[in-house]
């Protein structure tokens, strides 16, 4: 994956923000009543987003792996082809998923729901989180809760074919979606109202939805040079 790749999993991080507060926004609000106000609250919300971007680069890994695997048994031209393709896919369907059609992702978030059935139990032994060996650990389970943007970035650290950069994919896109869940924790009820106002969700909605179909572009492009290199070797 290019630099710029790097760059617009970072954007997607960023501009889903607005979807991050919504599905974060209870344990980001336990947070911040246990440390109301103050600098006193920002050891709290570090730790757990520390924990929650943790988690989100070991899926990575894990997945880049098995992209890895899929391009050493197969075609590698196809196979990444096919994968770019999921990528492009996911991004359009989270663009659509900010825009508030849920239902876009939601076969990606139940395919989640039996692994976070057993995680969540876990997560009580944490709260309240008063202190940061409770948060981070907290925000290390809390980094599996099923969520469509989560996925959709996943489908592009599988297209690295690649554990590290894999990994490197998912860090980077939790590090974007960094500065609204610490704003959201530091300033909880007024950056809330505004991340989920219509407005925000659209364009950070568009936005993303662009970065898919961008991809697709590509892919056409893509697909049209292979096609073309298949005719000339046969």
């Amino acid at each position: 994956m290019s630099d710029a790749g790097y760059a617009a999993i970072f954007l997607v991080g960023l501009l889903g923000g607005t979807h991050c507060v919504g599905m974060c926004g209870g344990i980001v609000g336990a947070l911040a009543v246990q440390t109301p106000g103050g600098r006193s609250g920002w050891p709290l919300h570090l730790a757990y987003n520390l924990g929650r971007i943790l988690s989100y680069t070991a899926a990575g890994a894990l997945v880049g792996a098995i992209g890895g695997l899929g391009l050493a048994f197969g075609p590698v031209a196809k196979t990444q082809l096919v994968f770019y393709v999921l990528a492009s896919l996911m991004l359009v369907a989270l663009g659509f998923y900010l825009m508030g059609f849920t239902r876009s992702l939601a076969f990606a978030e139940r395919m989640g729901q039996g692994i976070w059935k057993r995680i969540l139990p876990l997560t009580r032994r944490f709260l309240p989180a008063r202190s940061v060996a409770q948060a981070l650990p907290l925000g290390m389970l809390w980094g599996w809760l099923p969520c469509g943007l989560v996925y959709s970035v996943l489908a592009n650290a599988l297209v690295t074919g690649s554990a590290m950069r894999g990994a490197l994919a998912m860090l980077v896109f939790g590090l974007g979606t960094l500065p609204n869940l610490l704003l959201a924790g530091i300033l909880f009820s007024r950056f809330r109202r505004f991340a989920q106002a219509p407005l925000a969700r659209t364009i950070s909605g568009l936005l993303v939805m662009g970065f898919g179909l961008y991809g697709l572009y590509n892919a056409i492009n893509l697909g049209a040079l292979l096609w073309r290199g298949q005719v000339a070797g046969g």
